[in-house]
């Protein structure tokens, strides 16, 4: 029998640990890349922004091949808001990025598409403004809690943008009559909701800050 040198001097190697089951421990849980497929979704729909605003306001902004392109742009991107979120929840790629870029992008789509309304005289600019101030003073309740926690978006907030995104959609579309009515009518739902949802927004800050600086694990 050959004798390694190892063993000479070190002694016979011990036996590995029994394993449960007979199968190897599991890997320890790698952390979650920031380039996944959810967080590409949301930053899709950033670019896709500033091609929605040029269709918009192409042909004078009331030209109707133009405004069913921006039409289409628009629930593309929307779309993108919904299944970003479920691939992130079902396959475990929430980021602290996505909860900070998935409203901001919400944000940058909706409030463009309130703006370019307004500027073409087929929305109220109170209703924009009421709007566009409520989604930035969420974003800077934010940032000014981060240290302190991240606050995802809930339930309430994406309904808030769905109905939004609804009411947008007909009043982008180059129709009157009953379907402008039922676009204002779903226009007011959102700005209810809208001023709900930023009012749980605060209090939800409030009790961040209230709770003193997040304190990571070990």
């Amino acid at each position: 029998m050959t004798v390694h040198p190892e063993e000479m001097e070190l002694g016979p190697r011990p036996a590995p640990a029994p394993m449960r089951g007979g199968l190897a421990p599991a890997p320890a849980e790698s952390a979650v890349p920031l380039l996944n497929i959810a967080n590409i979704l949301t930053m899709a729909r950033i670019a896709l922004v500033p091609l929605f605003v040029l269709a918009l306001f192409a042909g004078g902004g009331h030209e109707t091949g133009w405004r069913i392109t921006a039409t289409v742009l628009f629930a593309l991107a929307a779309i993108t808001d919904r299944f970003d979120g479920q691939l992130a929840r079902k396959y475990g790629l929430v980021t602290d990025f996505g909860k900070l870029a998935d409203p901001i992008a919400d944000k940058a789509l909706i409030g463009s598409a309130l703006i370019g309304l307004s500027l073409l005289g087929d929305l109220a600019w109170w209703m924009t403004v009421v709007i566009c101030a409520r989604e930035i003073g969420v974003t800077l309740l934010r940032l000014a809690v981060v240290r302190r926690g991240v606050i995802p978006a809930g339930r309430g907030g994406k309904l808030k943008t769905l109905v939004q995104s609804l009411a947008i959609g007909v009043l982008l579309l180059p129709l009157s009559g009953g379907f402008a009515t039922a676009g204002m009518a779903l226009m007011w739902i959102a700005l209810v909701l809208t001023v709900a949802t930023g009012l749980d927004y605060v209090g939800q800050a409030a009790r961040l800050w209230l709770a003193g600086p997040h304190r990571s694990r070990r």
